[in-house]
């Protein structure tokens, strides 16, 4: 067994595609016109295919029962491009108990998306102020090789 992809129905591919490219910097590697993958192996379905292919159930949207992750390594540079696009924000800026920097948004079609400060850099930015490996494990609650396979692979 091995997993393939993560596919999401959407009203109209064009916008989705175009939101996934914009926002997110996802290009398009294959179109088949109802289906579309994108760069990390992501893909879109349309709807109407997407309901046919369920036997025709209902599809529902903006559920908020599950979100699409991404990391941004450099995240304070995301966070400015982000604010040129009209978006929908599930919440702004947070910072996780452990350190990480997020913020929540709806796509077109209101599936969730994160985009969070890479684990990598949330490391190096503890380490940047002074923590001791140990230290910076504690505060983010993680081991420490975890914390040195980090700083020193």
């Amino acid at each position: 067994m091995k997993y393939i992809s993560t596919l999401i129905s959407v009203k109209d591919m064009e916008i989705s595609k175009r939101f996934y490219h914009d926002v997110l910097g996802l290009d398009v590697i294959v179109d088949l016109g109802a289906n579309v993958t994108l760069t990390g192996g992501f893909a879109l379905q349309t709807m109407d295919t997407w309901q046919h292919f369920i036997a025709d159930k209902d599809v529902s949207l903006h559920n908020n029962a599950i979100e699409l992750v991404f990391e941004e390594t450099d995240f304070d540079t995301f966070l400015d491009h982000v604010k040129k696009f009209d978006i929908v924000y599930v919440h702004g800026l947070i910072e996780h108990s452990w350190g990480q920097r997020v913020i929540r948004f709806y796509d077109p079609d209101y599936h969730i998306i994160e985009v969070g400060e890479s684990m990598e850099i949330v490391v190096k930015r503890f380490k940047n102020t002074g923590m001791t490996d140990e230290q910076v494990a504690e505060r983010m609650d993680v081991s420490l090789e975890y914390v040195q396979g980090y700083l020193y692979p």
